[in-house]
């Protein structure tokens, strides 16, 4: 068929994306491995009979999960853009879910439009393992972790500045600034949510964050050591990445987002167990 940028009948889709990152080797397309991307391209191809790619927001790492990831692609096809949501759930596995589906400009892009990505990363800190939260959250009860001291190791991070020493090697990136835009490290009951929001990530860089930090909460690194490490991009000194496991993207924000904010902007549940109903609060440090 003829190139879809010359057809006038040329439509544009987002997606608000949900998976489990447990059996993927992260979004992006990749020889001999199963990712994100390949598995949504494959379905759309079922359908269209031809293939188009989905552009993403962010590409999150192997083993990494999404709340709401957005992607988009293009098409040609009497099919109308909401009903691509019903369709692709019927063709993807479990550990995929399409929340929603709507047309959008042809300028309008997933990466490029977007003003902001946010991540949460999850501790769970009680002894007792549990296998509903083992998938979602790293089990960390080797020893306490001082939420207040984490989220004023954090504060300095806010505005933008040059990260590398957050940086994995193989990024794709041509520079490591980033600007930092919130962050929140809170206690809810047995758990420990970290939430970090910047126009954009560096390869690797919040796991290789949250790995620095629990050595601050935990009393093993000054607040001051933490600072001038990645002020002075001491990359040589950052030396664990937490697990995958614990992280997700939780949603990406837009200027001229089409789909309602209940489809995309608080997806991933808070744990909560019975005792945890007994707190009149949150333990938040802002």
């Amino acid at each position: 068929m003829e190139s879809l940028k010359e057809h006038p009948d040329q439509k544009r889709v987002a997606l608000v994306i949900q998976y489990q990152g447990s059996r993927f080797h992260g979004w992006q397309r990749q020889p001999n491995q199963r990712t994100v991307q390949e598995d949504i391209e494959r379905a759309i191809a079922e359908v269209l009979g031809y293939h188009t790619p989905i552009h993403g927001a962010g590409r999150t790492d192997a083993g990494v999960h999404a709340a709401a990831q957005v992607a988009h692609f293009d098409y040609v096809s009497p099919i109308p853009p909401q009903q691509w949501a019903d369709i692709l759930n019927h063709r993807l596995s479990e550990d995929i879910l399409i929340r929603g589906s709507q047309a959008v400009p042809a300028t309008w892009h997933a990466r490029f439009s977007a003003l902001w990505r946010r991540y949460r990363y999850s501790f769970y800190t009680d002894k007792c393992p549990n296998l509903f939260v083992k998938p979602f959250s790293w089990h960390y009860y080797y020893e306490p972790l001082d939420v207040e001291l984490m989220q004023k190791a954090l504060n300095p991070l806010l505005g933008n500045h040059h990260l590398a020493a957050f940086r994995r090697t193989g990024s794709q990136r041509h520079h490591s600034w980033v600007e930092v835009q919130d962050t929140q490290c809170y206690r809810q009951g047995s758990f420990i949510h970290l939430e970090i929001q910047a126009n954009g990530f560096l390869y690797g860089m919040v796991r290789l964050l949250v790995g620095m930090l629990v050595e601050v909460g935990s009393g093993k690194r000054s607040l001051h050591n933490f600072t001038d490490i990645w002020q002075n991009q001491r990359r040589e000194q950052v030396k664990y990445s937490a697990p995958a496991k614990g992280l997700c993207l939780l949603r990406v924000g837009y200027s001229d987002f089409p789909l309602s904010s209940n489809i995309w902007f608080d997806t991933q549940p808070l744990f909560m167990f019975r005792n945890d109903r007994d707190l009149k609060t949150e333990e938040m440090v802002t």
